[in-house]
């Protein structure tokens, strides 16, 4: 599995609150086993301390998003480096029980878990990702999604970097509101240049009887 994969568990975990919409899905011991997904042996690991041992996770990760999106590449660095002092990893190779097509062992890099709680695995694991694909990307390829009130992290890979939303639902949404915002205010000006217009006209004169 290569690493850039893991950066995905940053951005679901950032993603489980919208804060101004004031939803959170991170509510209990089945979410924090949702984030890992059916198959990771982490998950059965879960308590409900994890609950909030995570949240704390996720907010010091929004910061990393937030510093990024505001370009301050070295707040976002740093906050990011301190959650993998505190969450360190394991790796290994692997990759033994694959084959790529010239029948050769398709080695990569794999996280291994030896975390003792839920958090540590999962937060080492998002971490690292996050760290993969900053140092790969660019920090400036971190941003929290422009289409109001969406605050969601993402992380953006096009080859342009023009991203600014989470989701194309999202763009979407942001197009329209701001062609409606475009066609108010041209029509606002229509208004008050035809008023302006009028009230610069010269009176007609009354005709005398």
């Amino acid at each position: 599995m290569e690493l850039a994969y893991y950066s995905d568990y940053a951005v679901r975990l950032v993603n489980t609150e919208e804060p101004d919409r004031r939803t959170d899905t991170l509510t209990s011991v089945d979410g924090v086993r949702a984030l890992f997904g059916p198959a990771s042996q982490a998950a059965a690991r879960a308590t409900d301390s994890d609950v909030n041992r995570l949240r704390a996770v996720r907010t010091r990760l929004r910061g990393v998003f937030e510093a990024a999106s505001e370009a301050d590449e070295v707040r976002a660095v740093d906050l990011l480096n301190s959650l993998l002092l505190e969450f360190p990893v394991s790796p290994q190779i692997s990759g033994h029980d694959y084959l790529d097509e010239n029948g050769r062992h398709d080695w990569h890099m794999h996280l291994a878990d030896h975390a003792s709680t839920a958090t540590a695995a999962y937060a080492a694991t998002a971490c690292m990702g996050l760290a993969f694909q900053l140092t790969t990307l660019g920090v400036d390829r971190l941003g929290i999604c422009e289409a109001a009130p969406c605050r969601n992290a993402y992380i953006d890979t096009s080859t342009n970097r023009s991203r600014r939303y989470c989701s194309d639902r999202c763009a979407t949404r942001a197009n329209v509101a701001a062609y409606r915002a475009r066609k108010r205010l041209e029509n606002d000006r229509s208004v008050l240049s035809t008023r302006t217009h009028d009230t610069t006209q010269p009176a007609t004169p009354a005709t005398d009887r």
